[in-house]
């Protein structure tokens, strides 16, 4: 069994195991379907480096994980490392589609509308302290 086998699972993800990775996957998915997905890295060692996948643009990150105990893809848009909005969704086409509609420059509430799955993270403001 080859290291992409053994850290995707051939029954879940066969399609990822074949292109050696979720990075080299959406890679290739998003030239199939014409999309610009920016600079996409992954992790250079360990089970990650199969498993995860990150896609850089000016706005921002999208950060792509793999669901262990079923097949689906985790979404994650971060600016400054702060997640904005996340999404799972089991089509890894559109996972390329966010990820190219961010690196186009896609608002969150654009994506969110074009995209149910994806959810904005609405952030509580920190309590202000009082004075007594």
């Amino acid at each position: 069994m080859s290291d992409a086998s053994a850290a995707l699972g051939v029954r879940l993800y066969p399609d990822l195991v074949e292109q050696g990775g979720l990075a080299p996957a959406l890679v290739e998915t998003a030239a199939r379907h014409g999309l610009d997905l920016g600079r996409v890295t992954a992790p250079e060692q360990g089970r990650s480096r199969f498993t995860c996948a990150e896609l850089h643009s000016d706005q921002g990150v999208v950060c792509v994980k793999l669901g262990s105990q079923a097949r689906y893809f985790m979404i994650d848009l971060r600016v400054a490392g702060e997640i904005i909005a996340r999404g799972d969704v089991m089509d890894l086409a559109q996972v390329a589609q966010v990820a190219s509609g961010w690196q186009a420059g896609l608002t969150v509430a654009e994506l969110t509308a074009r995209f149910p799955f994806m959810e904005e993270i609405r952030h509580r403001p920190a309590p202000v302290a009082q004075v007594s």
